[in-house]
């Protein structure tokens, strides 16, 4: 016999990859206020820490949840395109399944993992924080696969796709504006999670004053940020979406990008390097460096924005 559901219950369903995301980033925050309410306790030794560790902690906290919340929306709303909503509007519990799984594998990750990998000296480490990174992507996938996993067989008898997307309501078309925001949040959230792995300008940070930890550690996501926006944004297109907007998709574009602008500024970093001539003067060579990267500052944002725009229009086209 079949189930019936309700508009109102599937226009619940359809908000789910918001819910997913607000209740990512809850869940972060809550941890984080226990795990710093540690450290700040009188007494924990960690009441000394610098201005600029605070900043440092705050971008990497900063990132770790726009990447998170843009996963667990981009899982959510795969799951709607691909079942429907009348679907997922029959399954029991799945905001209150997804913060009980996240909460838990992301306190085994805070408490368990992270003081491991600080014991042995890699926490700080390129392989300690990419580890954490696919702690984290690990963690979003797990607690929304788990919370979208029970219920689909029992209506699956009920609905097909095409039913269920029939009775999608008008909101469930995100707009451009939704999956630009996506592609720049996940592009800020990896080239900014990089930049700490390799934390170039620490050193340089800690012989500045106070000022120089909220801007080099706030300004560069904001423009990573608005670059990627600018680029997929343009890469879109004007005229409305369809309702299957492939969040994926938004999140490979991201990746590509970062790839192939990361590899043009190599490549132009290599080929400036062929090109200076041996100087005899440790001075002139410093120079001829200095001029080097003074010309890849129009050259990021430029990459950024038309590789962001390329990628997205390739891989958006076919549904554009």
């Amino acid at each position: 016999m079949a189930l019936m559901t309700s508009p109102a219950s599937i226009a619940h369903a359809w908000r789910l990859p918001r819910d997913f995301a607000l209740i990512t980033v809850a869940v972060e925050a809550a941890i984080v206020g226990v795990h710093f309410g540690r450290q700040l306790w009188p007494g924990s030794g960690h009441e000394g820490y610098g201005l600029d560790v605070w900043a440092g902690m705050a971008a990497n906290l900063a990132m770790s949840w726009v990447l998170a919340a843009a996963l667990a929306w981009s899982h959510a709303r795969q799951a709607l395109e691909v079942r429907g909503g009348a679907r997922l509007a029959q399954l029991r519990g799945p905001r209150v399944r997804h913060a009980g799984a996240y909460l838990i594998v992301r306190v085994l990750d805070y408490f368990v993992l992270s003081p491991w990998l600080y014991g042995l000296g890699l926490l700080y480490m390129p392989g300690g924080r990419l580890v954490q990174l696919a702690m984290l992507v690990l963690s979003v996938w797990l607690a929304t696969w788990l919370a979208l996993r029970q219920g689909t067989q029992a209506s699956a008898a009920s609905f097909d796709a095409g039913d269920a997307d029939a009775v999608a309501p008008a909101s469930a078309s995100p707009g451009r504006a939704t999956v630009a925001l996506l592609i720049a949040a996940v592009s800020a959230s990896i080239q900014i999670w990089c930049a700490m792995v390799t934390d170039p300008w620490h050193e340089a940070m800690r012989t500045m004053d106070r000022v120089a930890p909220f801007l080099s550690w706030v300004a560069p996501p904001l423009l990573v940020f608005a670059l990627a926006f600018w680029g997929a944004w343009l890469g879109i297109g004007r005229g409305p979406l369809p309702t299957r907007v492939r969040p994926f998709r938004a999140v490979a574009a991201s990746v590509l990008a970062f790839v192939l602008v990361l590899a043009g500024c190599a490549a132009v970093i290599l080929a400036g390097l062929g090109l200076l001539e041996p100087s005899q003067t440790s001075m002139a060579g410093v120079g001829d460096l200095v001029i080097l990267l003074a010309a890849l500052v129009p050259l990021y944002p430029l990459l950024t924005v038309l590789l962001t725009r390329f990628i997205t229009r390739r891989l958006y086209r076919p549904y554009l």
